[in-house]
């Protein structure tokens, strides 16, 4: 399994990306804000899964999930962050998120969080 993770945070990538590979998840590729992740994207080739934070410098979480799903992309994307209001959350799903993680977090959550999106993820 490959994932796009992208986050802001160099330390909050670091710690996604740990529990990441505790799971399955054999390779991360990460980004630093929603513009280097659309580079890194291309057209979704290889990316099982995107995971991204919500605020983030030069292009958001909310606008690479609106780009991303403007391609025709359904490639499953869950959104992490800090971001706890109901109509954050709607904003979130309305523009393509598969589902939502609130920081902070442990491993059993996002263990949850990607068993949620991913059909077998074991076997990606």
């Amino acid at each position: 399994m490959k994932v796009l993770l992208v986050d802001d945070s160099g330390v909050m990538r670091k710690i996604i990306a740990r529990g990441l590979n505790r799971l399955w998840v054999k390779e991360v590729i990460e980004a630093g804000d929603g513009v280097e992740a659309l580079e890194l994207f291309g057209d979704g080739a290889g990316f099982d899964l995107v995971v991204t934070d919500w605020n983030m410098p030069n292009m958001n979480g909310l606008e690479l999930v609106t780009a991303i799903r403007a391609s025709g992309n359904k490639i499953p994307i869950i959104m992490i962050t800090t971001e706890t209001e109901k109509t954050q959350v709607i904003k979130a799903i309305q523009a393509g998120v598969n589902d939502y993680l609130v920081k902070p977090f442990d491993q059993d959550m996002l263990t949850l969080k990607l068993e949620r999106v991913l059909p077998n993820p074991q076997s990606a």
